[in-house]
């Protein structure tokens, strides 16, 4: 695999990381304005333009059940299209 194929790899290998860590951070944040409330936030913005998308797209299939399956969803297309680029990527051999 060349250079691009691993950048692409760990890109969305820290993509993911960064999802699980949203997910247990929400259970435990109460306070925003706390560190853990700011980093929680940074968070939420580092990977909102990935799980927002799916939000939209969730809510109109989707009744208000009171859980978000967005980043359940959005973990798993990132994971399928990190699959395929990084496998795209080996057959051209950049």
């Amino acid at each position: 695999m060349g250079v691009l194929g691993i950048a692409v790899y760990y890109f969305f290998q820290v993509i993911e990381l960064i999802l699980i860590i949203r997910c247990i951070m929400s259970w435990f944040v109460r306070n925003p304005y706390s560190i853990i409330g700011r980093l929680y936030g940074i968070t939420i913005n580092l990977t909102e333009p990935f799980v927002g998308p799916v939000r939209q797209l969730l809510s109109r299939f989707t009744s208000s059940t009171g859980i978000d399956w967005s980043v359940l969803v959005a973990f798993i297309l990132i994971d399928g299209i990190q699959t395929v680029l990084v496998r795209l990527l080996m057959v051209i051999g950049i």
